[in-house]
């Protein structure tokens, strides 16, 4: 830093808080006097100085010498270093200091901070308070706020002079603990708010809910009573509904039998109709193949086709044939014509049928639409010639022409239809009168049809009408099944939560009046927590009972005998904490919430290891790391604890703390690529946010440094007469009566136990109500569970109940012993201010007590316990 100064020629500022070694003040001495430290410059250094002083030196028109260039060197260091020393004036080492080296005095100048003024402690107050959007008081209120933590600061530090002249304990008051008061206020207000608002609000859901259903309870009940005539009235019309079924089911049987009988009438008349047209169509079907074929060859005929026949000039014998039998086929009269003979007339179809073929697609159509049915018996006489003729036959007219093979097909296939139809003829009048009768038994059947649907309906009307019948009686059956069993389930769950109920209009009425009064509430539990930890109880319940009085005085809300313990104390957990090692008196529980609430790492005054014990049964589960200051890998061990988030005790400190430890006392961490980290010595290592630190120290009456009490929270665990009385009755009952001592501790933690769940089950129930959706009485599971919880914590009433008797019982045989319990005490409390004496009367609890234990062990026994302790 000196030689930058120098070579750079620029400004820089060191600011020294902490001094590791004493022989650092004698170098800043010799900067201070004279910008130098003797002998601090090895060869090479100095040589680096010179060529860097050298141009300065021959700008200012001087020799480069070296005492020249060493001078010029410095000039700069004094011009441009600068010197900022924090030393705190508290004790020895301050005087000594400026005794040893006198440039901290003469060539300094010296600032002294005083404590804040009022005005100072009101400012940040009121800057503080002010933006708290969790407070939300009336400016009367904000302002007496402002004036109660003026208040508190300036007590604590009155009572620490008081402190220190009575008892001859030290305890310094600086304005990081006002900050500590404003900081702890301002995250107790917003969780305690929270905290109560939560409360307040899951009591009153479960309230409202449990209102509502006893207001739902009478509107069951009216509406069971108006139902009952409307199920009464349902059942009535589904019997009536149901005889007219039953009625009419039997007109429907017989309906349906007599068009059974029809239908087995009219299939009989139906298959012999059919037999009969199946016999007919046999034998159409001999005469049907030809026809076919004869018009499917007309088909394929044209016009040219037809064209060329007629225009023929002597036509062939054949085809003369087909002209002539397809004119007596239509009935076209032939042309009589001179004969072979002379005088002879025979008839001519040539110039009638060329007359037919005019048209060729009239004619073809002519043919297709032959009346092939009725062809007169005239004709078909007239046809047999040409039917027997030889050359009349499809393979003989196919020689000479196209179109009458296909007439001459057409013409055979008309003559052999007309006989096979003659044929068929009376089938088909059998198959007519057959089909007349079936369709008569048809329109008989049909009517009865009729009929039996006629009355299939009105049944599916009457089952429509029972169904409906039937469902609307179902549906009030259910519904008032519904209603007694909500009613049901609405009178298990007001009857099993009605002391609840009471209990919770009076919880409900107690959380409103606290939130109306948490912030003078919070404000002495912060102040509990900011100051008073190094206090004996004393001092702590004088300091409280003044505040108090100061409340009433600002007109400040807060609840009656407000105190740490009311305030942020959880039963539940005290409990716990008091099974695992903690005193049961009031300062001890004190120390716990203390130590639960501060925002620094707790460093206990333990000289009989009362916090110890407590720490290390507290923390077992959680893997508890212990170690001392003075063992040589102690930061492996806390960097272990700070990367696994495992808790850690440091034992057995004195009155200086490594500065090694100051990161982590401050909590100087910071975000390292997402992750939080803390440098430790010379390593940075992730920090868990489950680690937690606890510092213990055996000394009586430690002197700690201001800068130590404000990286630390002091906690004075010194033994009180009330809490040493407490383990040394239990140790005289252990010894005379050691099955009431363990009958007492399983009742300690059994009780504990049965709170614990009896908190649980109201939670539970609480939570239920409140997250159920609509009416509660609907919620079978919660009225199971209700019934269940309702059991079990009845039980477990009953069995506090008995254990709180048998705990009396207890405690009225060990009430016999207290006498031995208060003496002893008293004798220890002797025998420890024996130090105040000479230094050298210095006794442990242990050895205190191991000696009561002997004694008792080793006295003679006897009869009553009355007796033994005269």
């Amino acid at each position: 830093m000196v030689k930058q100064s120098s070579h750079f020629n620029y400004e820089l500022t060191k600011l020294l808080e902490k001094i590791k070694d004493e022989s650092f003040l004698e170098d800043v001495n010799n900067i201070l006097n004279s910008g130098d430290v003797p002998n601090l410059y090895i060869f090479d250094e100095q040589e680096e100085i010179f060529n860097a002083m050298k141009p300065v030196v021959q700008d200012l028109g001087q020799q480069p010498t070296k005492a020249n260039m060493m001078a010029a060197y410095t000039k700069r260091v004094r011009n441009n270093t600068h010197t900022v020393l924090c030393m705190s004036p508290i004790g020895e080492v301050f005087r000594a200091r400026l005794r040893q080296f006198p440039s901290l005095v003469t060539c300094c100048t010296i600032d002294w901070f005083n404590e804040w003024p009022t005005e100072a402690l009101m400012s940040v107050a009121e800057t503080y308070l002010g933006e708290l959007p969790e407070l939300d008081a009336r400016p009367d209120v904000l302002s007496a706020l402002v004036n109660m933590c003026v208040f508190i600061h300036q007590t604590v530090a009155k009572k620490s002079l008081q402190y220190r002249s009575e008892l001859s304990r030290y305890n310094y008051i600086t304005p990081k603990s006002y900050l500590d008061l404003l900081s702890l206020f301002s995250v107790l207000i917003g969780m305690k708010i929270q905290m109560l608002r939560n409360d307040r609000n899951r009591m009153k859901g479960g309230l409202d809910k449990l209102l509502r259903t006893a207001e739902d309870v009478a509107k069951m009940q009216e509406e069971l009573e108006s139902m009952r005539p409307l199920l009464e009235e349902a059942a009535q019309d589904t019997i009536t509904t149901m005889e007219k079924i039953k009625v009419d089911t039997a007109i429907a049987e017989e309906t349906r039998k007599a068009v059974s009988e029809e239908e087995a009438k009219a299939t009989v008349k139906a298959n012999l109709a059919q037999a009969i047209a199946d016999d007919a169509q046999k034998d159409l079907d001999e005469a049907l193949p030809a026809l076919d074929a004869a018009l499917a060859s007309l088909k394929s005929l044209n016009k040219n086709d037809v064209t060329e026949v007629r225009g023929m000039q002597r036509p062939p014998v054949g085809v003369k044939l087909v002209i002539e039998a397809v004119c007596i086929m239509k009935g076209i009269k032939p042309k009589k014509v001179a004969g072979e003979k002379p005088g002879t007339k025979i008839d001519d179809y040539w110039e009638p049928g060329k007359g037919l073929l005019q048209d060729p697609a009239k004619f073809l159509e002519s043919l297709f639409k032959y009346d092939k049915d009725n062809i007169p018996e005239s004709v078909i006489k007239l046809i047999q010639p040409y039917i027997d003729n030889d050359d009349f036959m499809p393979a003989a007219i196919a020689k000479v022409s196209k179109a009458c093979t296909s007439i001459c097909q057409w013409v055979r296939a008309m003559h052999k239809y007309h006989f096979i139809a003659r044929a068929v003829e009376p089938k088909r009048q059998a198959l007519r009168e057959a089909q007349e009768d079936l369709d008569e038994t048809q329109k008989v059947l049909e009517v009865a049809k009729g009929r039996l649907e006629d009355v299939e309906l009105g049944i599916a009307a009457l089952e429509a009408k029972y169904l409906d019948c039937v469902s609307k009686k179902e549906e009030l059956e259910n519904k008032c099944e519904q209603c007694e069993q909500r009613l049901v389930r609405a009178d298990k769950l007001l009857n099993g939560l009605s002391d609840e109920k009471i209990r919770w209009q009076e919880t409900i009425q107690n959380l409103n009046h606290m939130i109306n009064n948490v912030a003078g509430d919070v404000l002495i539990a912060g102040g509990y927590v900011a100051y008073l930890g190094p206090f004996t109880g004393e001092y702590r319940a004088a300091m409280n009972d003044e505040w108090l009085r100061e409340f009433v005085v600002l007109g400040l809300p807060h609840t009656k005998e407000s105190s740490l313990i009311s305030t942020l104390g959880d039963a539940v957990k005290i409990r716990s904490w008091q099974i695992a090692g903690l005193p049961k008196d009031a300062l001890s529980v004190e120390n716990g919430v203390i130590t639960q609430y501060t925002q620094r790492w707790p460093l206990f005054i333990d000289p009989q290891s009362q916090a110890n014990k407590w720490v290390k049964n507290l923390e077992k589960e959680q893997g508890l790391d212990i170690f001392k200051i003075t063992d040589r890998d102690f930061l492996r061990s806390l960097e272990n604890a700070i990367r696994f988030g495992k808790p850690c005790l440091m034992e057995n400190i004195g009155e200086e703390l490594d500065p090694a430890l100051e990161p982590v006392l401050l909590k100087m961490t910071y975000k390292q690529q997402g992750s939080t980290v803390i440098k430790l010595g010379d390593s940075i290592i992730p920090y868990h946010e489950d680690f937690k630190m606890y510092i213990t120290t055996k000394l009586p009456n430690p002197h700690y440094t201001p800068e130590i009490s404000t990286r630390v929270t002091l906690i004075n665990f010194t033994l009180s007469p009330s809490g040493l009385e407490d383990q040394l009755l239990g140790r005289v009952v252990a010894q005379e009566r050691p099955d009431l001592e363990e009958a007492k501790n399983q009742l300690i933690i059994s009780n504990a136990k049965m709170r614990s769940e009896l908190k649980e089950i109201e939670d539970q129930i609480l939570m239920r109500l409140s997250t159920s959706e609509g009416n509660p009485v609907d919620d079978v599971e919660l009225i199971k569970v209700l019934e269940a919880s309702k059991v079990k914590a009845g039980e477990i009433k009953i069995k506090v109940t008995i254990a709180e008797q048998t705990e009396k019982d207890i405690d009225i045989t060990r009430l016999q012993y207290i006498p031995v319990a208060v003496r002893t005490q008293i004798l220890f409390f002797c025998v420890s201010d024996l130090s105040n004496v000479d230094p050298m009367y210095q006794y442990s609890l242990e050895w205190f007590l191991s000696i009561f234990m002997s004694g008792i062990a080793n006295s003679e026994r006897a009869g009553t316990p009355v007796t033994s302790i005269l």
